[in-house]
């Protein structure tokens, strides 16, 4: 439990960080954004397979569509 009161206490959040996330809110992601994180994600998630580049990633993300 003792590794948990720091979670206890209200903490203040850096005006910084807030002024920063309020402002993200107003971007919005583009479809070649969404499509690099999705590559990047499947990339980094392949990694230790010598045989996985992220040139080859992207080649496969060509060919293999998500269904809702």
């Amino acid at each position: 439990m003792a590794d948990r009161k720091q979670f206890l206490n209200s903490t203040s959040i850096d005006p910084e960080l807030e002024k920063l996330l309020k402002d993200s809110k107003k971007n919005s992601v583009s479809e070649q954004e969404l499509r690099e994180q999705r590559i990047s994600f499947a990339y980094g998630n392949a990694m230790g397979s010598e045989s996985v580049t992220k040139d080859s990633v992207r080649r496969s993300s060509e060919s293999i569509r998500l269904t809702n």
